[in-house]
């Protein structure tokens, strides 16, 4: 198999409770990072592909609404 570096971007809505806008954007930024592959082992297989790595490069908060 040939190895592949792929960017993608990925949206959230992340309902949080904080003190104010500025610090519910700056949790949700820096506490959700976790990524991971959801691929089964057959999925693997069938398919022939193999996820080595995932490491997030961006979180960045676009927009902040009191609910």
């Amino acid at each position: 198999m040939k190895t592949f570096e792929v960017v993608l971007t990925k949206s959230y809505v992340v309902t949080i409770k904080a003190e104010n806008e500025n610090l519910a954007k700056e949790y949700s930024e820096l506490f959700t990072g976790d990524v991971h592959d959801i691929s089964s082992v057959k999925e693997k297989r069938d398919l022939s592909f193999k996820i080595e790595d995932i490491d997030c490069k961006i979180n960045e908060g676009v927009e902040v609404v009191e609910v």
